[in-house]
């Protein structure tokens, strides 16, 4: 696993105007997110930390970052029949 590199203004430029470009950048931040859940399970828990509220909103954002990578969703009333 490669370190997380930060976004930068010059990708973001680039994602708004190259839909494959933005995929791509969405697959690779999705990829290091759910790598870095994996390591944070895999830790040794500390009472102090935490870790599970990381985990929880880590997932709620890996959530969110597949739905974009899916495309546009369907309102919510559909989503829930």
């Amino acid at each position: 696993m490669t370190a997380f590199a930060p976004v930068t203004d010059a990708e973001l430029a680039k994602a708004r105007s190259d839909p494959a470009f933005r995929q791509k950048l969405l697959e690779q931040s999705l990829e290091a997110l759910l790598a870095g859940v994996q390591k944070l399970r895999h830790s040794a828990p500390s009472q102090d930390t935490g870790t599970p509220k990381q985990i929880r909103e880590a997932i709620e954002l890996a959530v969110r970052l597949a739905e974009m990578i899916q495309g546009p969703a369907q309102p919510a009333s559909r989503r829930s029949r």
